[in-house]
């Protein structure tokens, strides 16, 4: 009796969506290929004036970097490497929901917050590097238990910028006058990027530069560029930090970016003679006083970007700006595999 039971509501739920809901669609379908329009029943899904909005090709598999090992550096049960699935990606996108959108202020769209993901249309273009600890893992119901991803970076080279959608960097500045003040320069931007909490120490920063050096050496990158956030959008209250960088790391004019005319923000808050450099380094985040201790320079304008709840500086660093002493850290010849 049972089984009867089921095998008639079966055969009814499927005649309901054959009739309710598979045939509608699939006639609407039929109707647009035939007047030759997009959007169902030959109508446009995108208004007119309106701006469609840029999807990033899918993931192509596999993801590794052909004649790079995906495995790019270990410290103790640290290890630094490519993203070679697209699950690994997933990881990384989760990564930076976590950090972005519950640690910090970050406001999520309804897709971030449904997915837990922070995701767009680059990561589809990019290469993205992860920081993994073997010795902590991550375990869901009906898989094993895996390594967990730590710290992540998004990597998107100029010949992928240039295929795709350009620099993220546009976005917030002039990258223009810079691209042609060095013709023929090979450019890495990075971007995304986080680290948990607890594992926001040195050595996991030395670990990702020693990835990106390894991934900029293999690929024959000449200078690196992207954006670096200082939390908060209040520039009053970023004033000192941000002072500092405008008078003591200014970049030179050929890599000097501006930001864009309605997003500018003046750096220079404080006179050069009020500015303490021991109080404004200690109140730069971590990730810029890495950048500045490896050489980098910043450019002109801050933008706030509130969305995320940051005040974004432009950074670069070219290749042969990197600060000699520190190529021992995460150059070549370094041990970067001791266990």
């Amino acid at each position: 009796m049972v089984a009867n039971f089921a095998r008639g509501a079966s055969a009814a739920w499927l005649s309901g969506w054959e009739k309710g809901v598979n045939g509608p669609i699939t006639r609407l379908k039929q109707k647009s290929a035939e007047a030759g329009l997009p959007g169902f029943g030959g109508r446009s899904l995108i208004p007119p004036g309106a701006t469609p909005i840029r999807f990033g090709e899918r993931f192509k598999a596999p993801l590794a970097t052909p004649g790079l090992d995906p495995s790019l550096g270990r410290i103790g049960s640290l290890e630094v490497r490519l993203a070679t699935r697209k699950s690994e990606v997933r990881r990384a996108q989760r990564l930076r929901f976590r950090v972005f959108y519950e640690e910090m202020s970050a406001i999520p769209t309804g897709m971030a917050m449904f997915s837990r993901r922070d995701v767009d249309e680059y990561d589809a273009v990019c290469d993205h590097l992860l920081v993994i600890d073997h010795a902590a893992t991550e375990a869901k119901p009906f898989r094993k238990p895996r390594p967990k991803v730590v710290g992540t970076y998004r990597l998107l080279r100029q010949e992928a910028a240039d295929r795709n959608f350009g620099f993220y960097t546009a976005g917030e500045y002039d990258i223009a006058p810079v691209l042609a003040a060095n013709p023929g320069k090979r450019l890495l931007e990075l971007g995304r990027s986080c680290v948990l909490k607890p594992y926001r120490t040195k050595r996991t920063v030395e670990l990702l530069w020693h990835g990106i050096y390894a991934y900029v050496l293999h690929h024959r990158i000449d200078a690196l560029l992207g954006c670096a956030s200082l939390e908060g959008t209040d520039p009053d209250r970023l004033a000192l930090p941000l002072s500092f960088l405008h008078h003591h790391a200014r970049a030179p004019e050929a890599w000097r970016a501006r930001a864009l005319p309605e997003r500018y923000v003046p750096m220079d808050r404080l006179a050069r003679e009020a500015v303490d450099p021991k109080a404004a380094l200690q109140a730069l985040p971590p990730l810029i006083k890495g950048y500045l201790r490896v050489g980098a320079t910043f450019g002109d304008g801050a933008v706030i970007d509130r969305q995320f709840g940051t005040t974004d500086v432009f950074v670069v660093l070219p290749v042969t700006s990197i600060a000699s002493r520190y190529l021992g850290h995460f150059g070549p010849a370094a041990n970067r595999h001791a266990a």
